[in-house]
């Protein structure tokens, strides 16, 4: 089963794919793949100034987009964390202490030349559901 998650709660893709992808059984274990979600806000397509709002805006459009789904962060079990300067690292990292708590997922975290819209930070989740 291939299920395509869309949703107004984030902002809608930039390119040729989708926010997220569901694979797996009706009623087995599934995984939902969110694409790199970037800092824009849906209702007006604008990028907040600042690392930390950056970072907040990123895991709102992920929580907009696992709710969708039917996921919540508790059932992320992967993150990868592309930053445009990983002096914004300790910044990030705050910011995502809030919304992993316990049982914290893998994450990779990388510096890249440069991310799409002039972003600072976008974040790609796994997450899966029994």
């Amino acid at each position: 089963m291939k299920k395509i998650i869309s949703t107004p709660g984030a902002p809608a893709a930039v390119g040729p794919y989708s926010q997220a992808v569901e694979t797996g059984a009706a009623t087995g274990p599934r995984t939902l793949y969110v694409s790199g979600q970037l800092p824009l806000d849906p209702a007006t397509g604008k990028m907040p100034d600042g690392i930390e709002a950056q970072t907040e805006q990123v895991f709102a459009n992920i929580a907009a987009i696992l709710d969708a789904a039917g996921y919540t962060f508790d059932d992320v079990v992967k993150c990868t964390v592309l930053l445009a300067d990983i002096a914004d690292f300790g910044a990030v990292n705050a910011v995502y202490a809030r919304r992993f708590t316990h049982d914290m997922p893998a994450r990779a975290a990388y510096q890249v030349a440069a991310l799409p819209l002039g972003a600072r930070v976008e974040i790609e989740t796994i997450a899966c559901k029994s």
